[in-house]
Formats: C-alpha cells, sequence, structure tokens
C-alpha cells in the first residue's frame, strides 16, 4: 500500500496498454467502443482504437492487457472521509487503499461528518472544509483522488461564507439536511448562493442516518433545488415509493443510488428513470464510511445488482459508476475520451464464474475480478487482493 502526494508525469511520458479484450467506455450513449489499445501522454487520453493503426513506438510504460477488459477508473459519488486513509466511524485503516482494490479511483465527499467533534459554529465549518479539500489536495491515499472539503450548511451562513470558501478552492458542500439547516426555502437560498460561486451541492434524502440528520421527503428535495439527490435510496431508510417516483420525475439532478441504502428502492429508481428515459441521470456511491461499515467493492456490487436485478445491460451498468458520474459531477475522468485523465480498471470475468462473458457473468450478478488500477497514467495497483481472481491478468511489460 503507498501513499503518496500527487504527482504529474512528464509531459511527454508514452503509456500504452495493448492486447485488451473489451474497451468500456464510460458513454451511455455508446459504451463498448472498437478498440484493443490505448494511448496517453503526459496522463491524459491521447488516443484509442486498433493497434495495427495507432503509433505506439517510444512508449515509456506499455501494458499487455493479455485479453482483460479496460473500463474507466470506476467512480464512488458519495463517500465520508475523515483524514488521511484512516475512518474514526469504524476505527479502521486503510480503507481507501482497500477501495482502490475495488477499482475505484475517483472519491467524492458529501460532508466529513465523521471527524470527532466536527465544529458546527460558522468559523470552524469553514475552517474545517477548507483544511479537507487542502489535505486531500496534497495527499492522494495510493494515488486515490478524493475530492474533500464539504461543509454540512448550519444556520448563520451569509452569502459572504460561500464567497469565501469558493474563493479557498471549496467545491462541495456536504449532504443538505446533516446540519441544523432542515427547511427547503432556507437550503434553497444556501443552495444557490453555493451555486454562484461554483460549488456543487447534494442532498440527504430519507429518513434519518446519524445523530443530527433528520428526515428530508421528496418536497424538501424538489424546493432545495441542489445538483445531486444523494442517496435517493435511502441512507438508510428510504422515501415512500410515490416520493421516490416524484423525484425522479421532476428532477433533472443526479440521481444517486447507493450501496448503504434500500435494494428495492435502488430497483425502483432504476426501473423508473428507464422508464421515464432519464438512466443518464443515475450515479453510483456507496455512503461510506457509515454504521454499515466500509464498502471495497460497494460500487462494483452496486453495478451487479443493478445490471441482473434490474435487467440492464452490463456494458450500461457501469456507465452509472464511471461517466453519468462525470457528467452530473463535472470531473475530468470517467470516460474514454480524448484530454481526459488517463485513470482505468481492468479487469476480467471471475475464474469459475458463470457466464460466457466478463459482461453475461456482471448481469448475471457476479463481480469481475480487478487485475490492475492506473491513475494519471500510472500503475496504482495489481492484481486485487479484495476482488475474486481474474481469469486473465494485465502484465506491465515496460515500466
Amino acid at each position: 500500500m503507498a501513499d503518496a502526494a500527487p504527482q504529474t508525469l512528464d509531459a511527454t511520458h508514452k503509456l500504452v496498454i495493448r492486447n485488451i479484450g473489451l474497451m468500456l467506455s464510460g458513454k451511455i450513449e455508446q459504451p463498448i467502443y472498437d478498440a484493443d489499445c490505448l494511448i496517453a501522454v503526459g496522463g491524459k487520453i491521447t488516443a484509442w482504437g486498433r493497434e495495427k493503426d495507432m503509433d505506439t513506438e517510444g512508449a515509456d510504460t506499455l501494458i499487455d492487457a493479455n485479453g482483460s477488459t479496460l473500463c474507466p477508473g470506476l467512480i464512488d459519488s458519495h463517500v465520508h472521509p475523515v483524514v488521511g486513509d484512516y475512518t474514526p466511524r469504524q476505527q479502521q485503516l486503510h480503507w481507501i487503499d482497500s477501495t482502490l482494490h475495488g477499482g475505484v479511483t475517483t472519491l467524492i465527499s458529501a460532508g466529513e461528518v465523521h471527524m470527532p467533534g466536527r465544529p458546527k459554529d460558522i468559523v470552524g465549518l469553514k475552517a474545517m472544509a477548507i483544511a479537507s479539500q487542502r489535505w486531500y489536495e496534497n495527499f492522494r491515499p495510493s494515488g486515490v483522488k478524493v475530492h474533500a472539503g464539504a461543509p454540512v450548511i448550519e444556520h448563520g451562513m451569509v452569502e459572504e461564507d460561500f464567497a469565501d470558501l469558493a474563493k479557498a478552492g471549496v467545491k462541495l458542500l456536504g449532504e443538505v439536511g446533516l446540519g441544523t439547516v432542515k427547511d427547503g426555502k432556507t437550503a434553497r437560498q444556501m443552495v444557490d448562493w453555493a451555486r454562484k460561486y461554483g460549488i456543487q451541492s447534494t442532498i440527504h434524502t430519507g429518513g434519518p442516518s446519524i445523530p443530527g440528520s433528520g428526515l428530508i421527503d421528496a418536497d424538501m428535495v424538489l424546493e432545495t433545488g441542489t445538483d445531486v439527490v444523494g442517496h435517493i435510496n435511502g441512507g438508510h431508510s428510504a422515501l415512500p415509493d410515490d416520493q421516490i417516483i416524484c423525484l425522479c420525475e421532476g428532477c433533472k439532478a443526479g440521481l444517486e443510488i447507493v450501496h448503504n441504502g434500500n435494494e428495492r428502492a435502488a430497483l425502483l429508481t432504476l426501473n423508473t428513470t428507464r422508464e421515464l428515459g432519464k438512466l443518464d441521470q443515475v450515479i453510483l456511491g456507496t455512503d461510506g464510511p457509515a454504521g454499515s461499515g466500509v464498502q471495497p467493492l460497494g460500487i462494483l456490487r452496486m453495478i451487479a445488482m443493478l445490471s441482473s436485478l434490474g435487467n440492464v445491460p452490463a456494458e450500461v451498468a457501469f456507465c452509472f459508476g464511471t461517466g453519468n458520474t462525470t457528467r452530473q459531477r463535472e470531473l475530468d475522468t470517467g470516460m474514454i475520451e480524448v484530454g481526459l485523465c488517463a485513470d482505468f480498471v481492468l479487469m476480467d470475468q471471475a475464474q469459475h464464474a458463470p457466464g460466457k462473458t466478463i459482461l453475461e457473468s456482471v448481469q448475471l450478478g457476479n463481480l469481475p475480478g480487478v487485475g490492475m488500477t492506473i491513475i494519471d497514467g500510472r500503475v496504482t495497483s495489481q492484481r486485487s487482493r479484495n476482488t475474486p481472481p481474474a481469469g486473465r491478468i494485465p502484465e506491465i511489460v515496460k515500466a
């Protein structure tokens, strides 16, 4: 397990991944690319296609995928980090490293609410948000990108506070509803202030999760108008079916389904969005660390569950945890597209798992085996210690 400050590859560093058996794009409108090779320079994607048509000479890093599947690195849209790779919520070290071994290369904070003694006064909450943003900007556990510094709004905040936060580099709000602001009118005003200064917002949806939180129903979600409907399937308790359907119908925001929520409500959300032609709004999170623990394979498990029980092609379900989140969250990763970060997971059908292909196996509800992760063009892990063993494993030919 390696802990590191963010590193920038030399602008001319060339990564070539060849012999790719299947390339998933992360784009729901075209989830599979006809390609067996990808090139990245300086940590950014520059080309993909058929190796015979590409300039693969002069690679600084050469990876033979050995017929395995290349997918954009998975994104967890809803985590609650605290400091470094430690969570006091479960007294657990290296949970982020374990999550990397589940194919996740980017984490997005929904609030650092498990910090012991979390300050709730305005000066204190702003200070903690700025500090959180800084320490994860300066330190990437095992190379994983953690977008953090997400303050929970409290009564007494004014527009200037949001301007101050944005100026200091804060780009996220923690879950609306986890603080003292629990009415739609006040929350809407603060969310609008945040949006004015480029800060993205999410809202707690459903019943209380931790002491101090409360019920957030569909009316408040709609009135508040956040950019993401946090855990629409509850974290932990879901709203009644009619309210979930109402949110799917009325929201243009990201509709976030989480591992730590109600699985029946997750499937209701999936089926409703499919009927409405809104599958592009579905994004995935774990909502961990939390009372349910840490879920290193949570995003893979959600993909397999939604694909198998929701009757969604596996290549589409992978988009829920990659490109859909990229678009809703305005990220520079999560899709195979020129100029985006070279963040990937290489995986294959698990050994002896049913199904003729990795996609068929996932749609039968099975997890794939992770063979390698890459972040910004650098190999960050090899064969996963957490997934079932993959049938085919990529190999570093030149590093």
